[in-house]
């Protein structure tokens, strides 16, 4: 593993917001589907992006990789017979989501990844949702983790799943719209919210005809036929929290490029919670100027619609006066890492005075100083790590923080370029 070393910084310039994770991860899968080729500009080369581009192949689409664009050959329908073992890396979304498209196959698909993947995060949602349509579905070892076997097709048309966690539902639905047939999914305790409307403006942008209903109530028509399309990937809001909490917490002007607030991703929503708490922001068309701060306040939020940001608002809790209390963020605890656990295991390394809740952080203001922490092999809490270690006291060493290049690839270039210091 590598390890960063960051000292206090002071931070100034332009920093260019890296692409989208899910726009691209879901661009890649669309235009896999669709008939013709399709050019996706400006996606983000990142570990999860290849484990799509490689699943994806291995169900039969044709994909160039160019220095900053992807041609990709679609198959105009669902996809054929798996060549092989599909390997889903450290990708929850590719898990979900292709483990879905394989309920379109009629024949055994098998879907692994990492040691993250096997352990942490939960498919019985996805497997209990195929299942009802009439698939066969399981976990190979009987525990609700990866490795799974699927096999359609799908013979029935009603199903209903939990769904605090949303990437089963995307998968679900995406897998519904090409299925022969329509199909039904009801979802009880719906969460993260912003992520299925994501899917939803996907099935829009691509003519995908659909109902939803107060998103527990979902009816997919079936039969998507889709044309090759163009698409630049825009920049992602849960990577620009990172840059955002760093010029906040070392009291710093920073320029973000790249921003689009138009766009439909949910983790735009830290922005109004930021300015709730003291942040000042200047916004035009595609960039965001932070200004330092005279100082941020601790608040109470429910951040369920924007959950990823766990990790860095807990950073922020500790430079924030009062306390901060997050809430709503139970599935924080089954992402790349237990997030919350470990969280707040990393700042209380740091001195933070911070206490772990059921659904997640309560947090009091508390100076930071230099410690040796690990990323837990989770790129939000690596990202989240080295922000916090700008502003503390006294130098820190991030272990294992090549987990970053999940979402920001070049995250230390970048981060040098406008004044920390990384070694």
């Amino acid at each position: 593993m590598a390890d960063a070393r960051v000292a206090p910084s002071t931070l100034r310039g332009i920093l260019h917001v890296p692409p989208s994770k899910s726009h691209t991860l879901r661009a890649i899968l669309f235009a896999s589907l669709a008939r013709g080729t399709s050019r996706i500009d400006n996606y983000l080369p990142s570990p999860d992006t290849t484990s799509m581009i490689e699943a994806m192949r291995l169900l039969g689409a044709n994909i160039e990789i160019l220095p900053k664009t992807l041609l990709i050959h679609g198959l105009g329908g669902p996809p054929k017979i798996a060549e092989d073992v599909i390997q889903c890396g450290n990708s929850g979304q590719v898990l979900r989501f292709v483990g879905a498209l394989a309920g379109l196959i009629p024949h055994h698909t098998i879907i692994t990844g990492d040691a993250s993947i096997r352990r942490n995060r939960p498919v019985n949602p996805l497997l209990e949702g195929l299942k009802q349509w009439g698939a066969v579905a399981y976990s190979a070892r009987g525990d609700g983790f990866a490795p799974i076997i699927i096999k359609g097709p799908f013979t029935q048309k009603k199903a209903t799943i939990q769904g605090e966690d949303s990437q089963p539902v995307s998968g679900l639905l995406i897998a519904a719209a090409f299925a022969p047939h329509p199909l039904e999914l009801h979802v009880v305790n719906p969460g993260e919210k912003p992520w299925i409307d994501l899917t939803l403006h996907w099935f829009k942008k691509l003519n995908i005809p659909f109902q939803a209903q107060n998103h527990t109530h979902y009816r997919m028509e079936g039969n998507a036929k889709l044309e090759a399309f163009d698409y630049t990937v825009p920049g992602d809001f849960s990577t620009a929290a990172f840059p955002i909490a760093a010029a906040l917490i070392t009291r710093s002007e920073l320029t973000l490029e790249n921003i689009d607030r138009s766009d439909v991703q949910g983790d735009k929503a830290i922005i109004p919670l930021l300015e709730k708490m003291g942040a000042r922001f200047s916004i035009n068309d595609r960039t965001l100027k932070v200004h330092a701060p005279t100082k941020l306040r601790g608040i109470k939020v429910d951040i369920n619609d924007f959950v990823d940001a766990l990790p860095i608002l807990a950073v922020i809790g500790c430079f924030a006066e009062g306390t901060m209390e997050l809430t709503g963020a139970a599935t924080a605890r089954s992402k790349e890492s237990d997030r919350i656990a470990c969280i707040a295991k990393e700042l209380k390394k740091m001195g933070g005075d911070i206490e772990e809740k059921p659904d997640g952080l309560l947090i009091r203001s508390s100076p930071l100083r230099g410690a040796i922490l690990e990323s837990h092999r989770d790129h939000r809490l690596g990202l989240a790590l080295s922000v916090a270690a700008l502003g503390a006291e006294d130098e820190s060493t991030i272990q294992g923080i090549e987990c970053a290049a999940k979402t920001y690839p070049n995250f230390i270039e970048d981060f040098c370029a406008i004044g920390a210091k990384f070694s």
